[in-house]
């Protein structure tokens, strides 16, 4: 599942168009701004394992994000730093250290007036790809760069680089439907262990584990109203669903959000691992929040 993202198309979301983009927002912005482009720029998205790109012509590149193994050729490809790949070279991402996805950003490449973010349903995205995933084959054309060379050699301050890596530091808010939980439900849902569904996907991160109870009498479902990334809904059977980009809205309650700051994490969680969410640092309530942040 490689795919080409940018930071998300915004406006839409009344026709029913999610915003999409890159789930790990702050890899593509690091990325882009290594190879000096402008932090929306379109990158490559891939997940996992398998993605193979072979440069067609000299390029300066930046992989950032999940550490995925990339390499030049026989050569590690190292990380969250900018450099120079020759023509022929070919990159070869061989799977996860660390992380769920990595990020291929080059200097000036895919150049558009528009999101070209890809989505969960056909025909959004890049035009001649009409918005699907990349596949053998397909050619991704990157506009010239004058002086492109000037922008190799270029490193993120480790220090500031993500861990990617478990026990996960998530805050939250309460949602808009918070209060609709029972106590028990709430203390659960802080306290308790989840583990990521491999049913979890680019629309939602899915969640195992105790149940997560509302209020006695409430129906399962609510009206279907806007929704934003982070906001953690809990369905009929209890179970939460932490919602990424792909989702315009939600007839579920939303327990609690994930803060935008920490979006960015939700893209590296990988399936099958355990959430101890008693390891999180939840932020209750926000105006407590507010004033730990300023102090």
């Amino acid at each position: 599942m490689s795919s080409v993202q940018d930071l998300g198309r915004f406006g839409y979301a009344r026709y029913g168009v999610a915003a999409s983009g890159a789930l790990d927002g702050f890899a593509v912005r690091v990325g882009n701004l290594l190879v000096g482009n402008d932090e929306n720029a379109a990158v490559v998205e891939t997940t996992l394992m398998g993605l193979r790109i072979k440069l067609l012509r000299d390029a300066v590149v930046a992989v950032t994000g999940g550490d995925l193994q990339a390499r030049k050729g026989s050569e590690p490809l190292p990380m969250w730093r900018s450099q120079l790949v020759r023509e022929g070279e070919t990159i070869v991402f061989s799977g996860p250290a660390r992380g769920f996805r990595s990020y291929l950003a080059v200097a000036a490449a895919f150049r558009w007036q528009r999101s070209w973010a890809a989505v969960d349903q056909p025909g959004f995205g890049i035009r001649r790809l009409r918005g699907r995933a990349l596949r053998k084959g397909d050619i991704l054309s990157a506009e010239p760069v004058k002086d492109f060379m000037r922008y190799a050699d270029r490193a993120f301050s480790p220090e500031a680089v993500p861990t990617y890596s478990a026990p996960w530091r998530l805050r939250i808010v309460w949602g808009p439907q918070g209060d609709q939980f029972s106590e028990e439900g709430r203390q659960t849902f802080v306290t308790a262990a989840f583990s990521v569904s491999p049913d979890s996907d680019r629309t939602g991160i899915r969640l195992r584990g105790p149940l997560v109870a509302r209020k006695p009498g409430l129906e399962e479902s609510i009206i279907s109203e806007g929704i934003l990334s982070g906001a953690i809904q809990v369905p009929g059977d209890g179970q939460p669903i932490i919602i990424l980009g792909e989702t315009a809205s939600g007839g579920y309650r939303k327990i609690a959000t994930v803060i935008s700051a920490d979006l960015p994490l939700l893209g590296q969680i990988t399936p099958g691992m355990k959430f101890p969410l008693k390891g999180y640092r939840w932020m209750q309530p926000f105006r407590r929040c507010w004033r730990w942040r300023t102090k």
